[in-house]
């Protein structure tokens, strides 16, 4: 009896690092290496020493590595990661920097369930688990621990070497390039995500001690609101990755405001968002600090409109159908509104936007107090948008029934997008209409103002989270709706057509901290008038001390 004995192939550390580096450039990085192509103007000799350059550089940085025990876990890590990274930038164009990092590590396991899809998961497993399992089943030939140091420095000494002479070679050329094309340098796959990850675990180490200074702590009510009859109630919407040009308000050729064009709102058109994400943006609008100044780490640091209103005596209370409020309603009254067992709005762990609509009945009805409510809408987020709206709401078709995009047409995509926008509009309109219902006891106000937009397409990009400094206006540009009961209006001095006639002003999430504050009546020392999009139109008293 004879028995055939499997012998794994042996290949030195070396060969090993770059038959991995070709690998990883050749079928993990095709964006960017499109990107490269027609950033360079084609195949020529621009295109392919760059080219040249950022292989040299990709195995020098993997020979580096090639030491007995390390050399395995650092590969497959780089071919794993690389394969999850490359999904999502061949597939939508989104680019896997910190701050999508920073939104994915809070996402919920519903939103994550719908880009864990089938074919996510086959790219994964032919494209890095496979790879993966042929890198552990090789023999490695190591040398011993002094003679692998010197020919591992040789090597990457060559490398570098040759890799500077080829940036030399044409430094003119690949030095404006990476400059003026920096979103072509972030889709180098794992090496972009890798070094993104960890400046956030580096920026979350760092800021773990941090505590929350107070702000505003002289905040009180001023004359208005302190003499009026009835509360005031201000009812926040913040909006989930609506983007303003597909608002028919703002001119889009489709009607998917119908209702609240009916309703008689004011709409703010030239609206920019803080960031292109829900982790950097929803804090920033609630922040006292301007993009130009904000940072995660001073919104960590320091108290929230939330707070700020609470700090005045407003109850201030925060409602959610989204993946949390990011450390804004931390101190004051939160509930989650995907954990209602409701049959009607609700199921696998996400509900529908009107689920928010009988608890703010019932709590309008009930109002003894000035209060602000804070509604975090699901809206429109992806890439399962279909399920962001009832059937009732499926006016444009045919639809995106997937969360699988590549399966969809474009036009089935926008679409299923619109169609978020139209039950959007209606949700809009039903707090519209509580707050009608309920005038008779309050002086009500609505504002709603979306956190980033979305890409549906439009230059190869999908969904949101594109770096600020390269983000397509698709994902900045965001709706800003504001709506007032006529006893609010009456009791502030609110002037209608002058708040008509600054409709078309820009705006941005800066405004939103100060213009709230305003709505209000708190008097504090934070509060900047120059910021509050209303002030020039209400005939009361300014809130600064």
């Amino acid at each position: 009896m004879s028995f055939v004995i499997f012998k794994r192939p042996s290949i030195g550390s070396i060969p090993l690092c770059f038959l991995v580096t070709f690998y990883l450039l050749a079928t993990l990085n095709l964006s960017f290496f499109n990107d490269a192509f027609n950033v360079f103007g084609g195949f020529h000799a621009g295109f392919f020493g760059f080219g040249l350059a950022i292989m040299f550089l990709v195995a020098a940085g993997l020979v580096v590595l090639s030491a007995k025990y390390l050399i395995k876990p650092a590969l497959v890590f780089a071919i794993l990661s690389g394969a999850v990274a490359s999904y999502f930038t061949d597939t939508f164009g989104v680019i896997i920097d910190k701050e999508m990092l920073r939104n994915a590590a809070v996402t919920t396991p519903q939103e994550a369930g719908h880009l864990t899809t089938p074919p996510f998961l086959l790219h994964v497993l032919f494209f890095g688990v496979l790879p993966s399992v042929l890198v552990l089943l090789v023999r490695v030939r190591h040398r011993p621990f002094f003679k692998m140091l010197v020919a591992n420095t040789v090597v990457v000494t060559v490398l570098l070497f040759g890799c500077l002479g080829l940036v030399l070679a044409n430094y003119a050329g690949i030095s404006s390039n990476i400059r003026q094309h920096r979103d072509m340098m972030a889709k180098l796959t794992p090496f972009s995500p890798i070094t993104s990850a960890i400046s956030l675990g580096v920026s979350a180490f760092r800021d773990a001690g941090v505590v929350r200074a107070p702000i505003g702590l002289d905040a009180r009510l001023g004359p208005v609101i302190a003499k009026s009859g009835k509360p005031f109630v201000t009812v926040i919407v913040a909006g989930e990755t609506a983007r303003a040009m597909n608002f028919s308000l703002n001119g889009y050729a489709r009607e998917t405001n119908p209702e609240l064009k009916a309703l008689g709102v004011f709409n703010f058109t030239q609206t920019t968002s803080c960031g292109t994400a829900t982790a950097v943006s929803l804090p920033c609008m609630f922040s006292v600090y301007r993009k130009t100044e904000y940072t995660d780490r001073k919104a960590r640091s320091t108290d929230t409109l939330m707070d700020v209103l609470h700090r005045a005596g407003i109850e201030s209370v925060w409602w959610d159908n989204n993946t949390g409020s990011k450390g804004i309603a931390d101190l004051v009254s939160f509930a989650s509104m995907t954990r209602q067992k409701d049959s009607v709005f609700c199921r696998d762990g996400e509900c529908l936007d009107d689920i928010f609509l009988g608890e703010l009945d019932r709590k309008l009805a009930d109002v003894k107090r000035n209060t602000t409510i804070v509604l975090h809408q699901a809206g429109s987020h992806g890439p399962a948008y279909f399920q962001r709206y009832p059937e009732a709401f499926r006016r444009f078709k045919p639809d995106c029934r997937t969360a699988q995009l590549s399966d969809c047409s474009n036009e089935e995509i926008v679409n299923a997008y619109d169609n978020t926008i139209l039950y959007t509009d209606h949700n809009l309109a039903e707090v519209i209409k509580l707050l009608k219902k309920h005038e008779a006891e309050i002086n009500g106000a609505m504002i709603y103002m979306s956190d980033h937009g979305e890409s549906l397409g439009e230059n190869g990009l999908y969904l949101h989270g594109a770096p600020y400094m390269f983000a397509p206006v698709q994902q900045t540009h965001v709706p800003f709706i504001t709506w007032f009961t006529p006893s609010y209006t009456k009791v502030t001095g609110l002037n209608l057509t002058c708040v008509q006639g600054i409709a078309e002003a820009p705006a941005s999430h800066d405004n939103l901290f100060h213009t709230v504050l305003g709505m209000m009546n708190v008097v504090t020392n934070v509060y900047d008038r120059s910021l509050d999009l209303l002030a020039p139109c209400r005939a009361q008293a300014s809130t600064t001390l």
